[in-house]
């Protein structure tokens, strides 16, 4: 998980801050050299890591914060704070033309970003805000690249324009506009080539580009498991061709979050999205805020919110009565797929734990969740007939049997998990609370999930 290292070494050193009824000068410096030191490890640009230290010294090391009440929490309320700066302070959108002006975003990374999943991805995030995206493939070096952006185009349902691979990019991008002029498009996105190094030839080629299209917002894509490399590539960027904004992918890998603590900082451009995934749905707002909340093992509710109010497909009707169930302790294994079914839409049950507070504590979340345990007792669902699931009074030695067999279990897991579920009944019909509030919708925020 993306800054699993950093926030372990963060709490520590804020563990240690709280133990502390009262705190002295030393106190401070010693805790900021060990958060530094994480800094550095995390593959935070040093120079970052310098400035960012120093200026909690500066607010932390006076009279109000040490005379304090609670000292060690006021100190933690600092680096957030100055993390928040750090990152922007602020969400940033990206800049649309108002009406029915077409707006060019030209979309440009190393090879092996992820820049035209991600080109994808962007283009699905802006449909929804009811934008009419028209793809464009402009990369006509690398092999299936225009194969690739046509599939991920027609599974978002967005339009993807080509020409192949015998014409001049810029010349694509020229008559992407004239076809986006007739059809009505009015957002159009350039996925342009990349190199698997910073080239001349690359550069030229995008300022091409700029200079024979007016191009409202250039976007790069960056690599967060390459750290500081990706602040590098930012900054060459930007002084070569000129950038807008950046958007991290791979934020979901084993990274060290140097490259969303720099980028900011050394460029001077913000941070717009981040991929958390490979799936096109997996790319989430940059709110430097939450990022901080998430770094620091405070969870991030809100993001979660967004996630499920994204996700949730369930009609209100059925949503009200499987929820008048649940406060009975009447749900049935049909309303358990449903919850599954929820779940993974929203990355899976580790992904949702750790947005959760508090949870950073327990440390490696994904080590605690056992996802192939959760295939296992779907799978056994599955081997259920409709009227079991819907009654699962009716499920007696003989059946039980029956759905082992189905689902490649003993016997004995299956009697575990229906007793799970059956005490869960129970559970839910005595947390009716749990259950009440349309923005809460439920303990997972609207995934009936039993337990």
């Amino acid at each position: 998980m993306a800054f699993e290292s950093l926030t372990d070494k963060l709490q520590n050193v804020f563990k240690n801050l709280r133990s502390k009824g009262r705190l002295t000068e030393e106190d401070v410096k010693t805790a900021l050299k060990e958060v530094k030191m994480a800094l550095l490890e995390a593959d935070v640009n040093f120079k970052v890591v310098k400035q960012f230290v120093k200026s909690i010294e500066a607010r932390a090391v006076g009279t109000d914060v040490m005379n304090g009440l609670n000292p060690g929490q006021m100190v933690i309320k600092i680096v957030n704070e100055e993390m928040v700066a750090l990152m922007g302070s602020e969400m940033t959108e990206i800049q649309l033309q108002p009406g029915k002006s077409i707006t060019v975003i030209m979309m440009c990374g190393l090879q092996g970003a992820g820049k035209t999943t991600t080109t994808a991805k962007i283009a699905g995030k802006l449909k929804l805000k009811g934008k009419k995206p028209l793809l464009v493939a402009c990369d006509i070096y690398r092999p299936a690249a225009i194969k690739q952006l046509q599939i991920n185009g027609e599974k978002q349902e967005v339009d993807v324009f080509s020409m192949g691979e015998n014409h001049k990019p810029s010349d694509i991008a020229k008559a992407s506009l004239e076809h986006a002029k007739k059809n009505g498009h009015n957002l159009v996105i350039l996925d342009t080539a990349g190199r698997l190094h910073i080239d001349e030839e690359m550069m030229a080629e995008l300022q091409e580009i700029k200079k024979d299209v007016e191009v409202h917002q250039t976007l790069l894509v960056v690599d967060a498991m390459t750290g500081q490399d990706a602040v590098n590539v930012a900054k060459e960027f930007d002084e070569k061709v000129g950038i807008d904004g950046v958007v991290l992918s791979k934020m979901d890998g084993d990274t060290r979050g140097g490259a969303a603590l720099s980028v900011k900082a050394v460029t001077g451009k913000p941070i717009l999205y981040v991929g958390m995934g490979e799936k096109l749905s997996d790319l989430e707002q940059f709110y430097p805020d939450r990022m901080a909340s998430r770094i620091l093992g405070m969870g991030d509710v809100l993001s979660l919110i967004d996630k499920v109010q994204a996700s949730i497909d369930i009609d209100e009707v059925k949503e009200k009565e499987m929820a008048a169930r649940m406060k009975k302790g009447k749900f049935d294994f049909n309303d358990y797929l449903e919850s599954m079914k929820q779940m993974k839409k929203m990355g899976g049950l580790a992904s949702i734990l750790g947005m959760m507070p508090g949870m950073g504590k327990m440390g490696d979340i994904e080590s605690m969740v056992d996802e192939k345990q959760l295939s296992r007792t779907e799978a056994i669902v599955l081997s259920m007939t409709p009227a079991e699931r819907e009654n699962p009074k009716l499920l007696n030695l003989s059946r039980k049997s029956r759905i082992a067999r189905g689902a490649g279990v003993d016997i004995a897991v299956v009697n575990r998990f229906v007793k799970q579920f059956e005490q869960s009944q129970k559970m839910m019909k005595q947390l009716p609370g749990m259950m009440g509030g349309k923005r809460g919708r439920g303990m997972f925020g609207g995934m009936k999930f039993p337990f």
